[in-house]
């Protein structure tokens, strides 16, 4: 059973129903609990993606975006590596690309990722956020302002505090945080950021985020 933690640092484990009220916002995906699934990731990040992804149903209802910091200089096999790996479809996002249950978007090197209100994508090579381009943060933001209590942030394995901000915008507009725990983290200086930040829902090994996310988001509702 999926379990909560509540939002200090001693974090111990606690049950969790899932209820909520039900949000003013209309789903995209009507069968789904959530619209869309925010993962970010950095140093590490390319097994714990392969993990997470890999354990999600070809039926997924919502749509995943994701930023991984990749090397700018290089072109990223990210999509193709990941598309091997999971029975979802994944595509290096591009400009104006419609969101689709599903689906996985992930950030080009060197460029932004934004969602936008109307369930597009946006990429901008705007200045650098916390020595960084994809950011989480503003990735995060955007599903937050986008989605709303209709949002998930996942936070993975990743050097630096990339994403802290971002998931203090989810939780101010409802939406659930999930960051990896230290014992299966390769690197613990993103999920550790986000969770200081007291705003985490869950904070769970590695084998269980994808569980977790298929819960939530496949859950029943009366």
């Amino acid at each position: 059973m999926l379990t909560s933690c509540p939002k200090k640092h001693d974090f111990p484990k606690v049950e969790n129903s899932f209820t909520s009220e039900q949000s003013d916002r209309q789903s995209n995906f009507s069968d789904a609990a959530f619209d869309i699934v925010a993962l970010a990731a950095s140093a590490g990040g390319l097994n714990a993606l392969s993990e997470v992804l890999s354990h999600l149903p070809a039926n997924f209802p919502a749509a995943i975006v994701i930023v991984q910091h990749l090397d700018p200089r290089h072109r990223s096999l990210m999509a193709d590596i990941l598309s091997r790996r999971t029975p979802l479809e994944v595509k290096q996002a591009e400009e104006g690309d419609r969101i689709d249950r599903g689906k996985v978007y992930i950030a080009p090197p060197n460029r932004h990722l934004l969602v936008n209100p109307d369930a597009t994508l946006s990429l901008t090579q705007s200045e650098l956020v916390h020595f960084v381009r994809p950011s989480a943060d503003l990735l995060f933001d955007s599903v937050a302002g986008s989605y709303k209590d209709r949002a998930i942030a996942v936070v993975l394995t990743g050097t630096g505090n990339d994403g802290s901000m971002g998931v203090q915008a989810i939780e101010k507009m409802g939406g659930t945080v999930i960051a990896q725990d230290r014992e299966t983290s390769e690197f613990f200086g993103m999920p550790s950021a986000a969770i200081q930040t007291g705003t985490v829902d869950f904070i769970l090994p590695l084998s269980e985020i994808a569980s977790a996310l298929i819960s939530l988001v496949m859950q029943k509702e009366d």
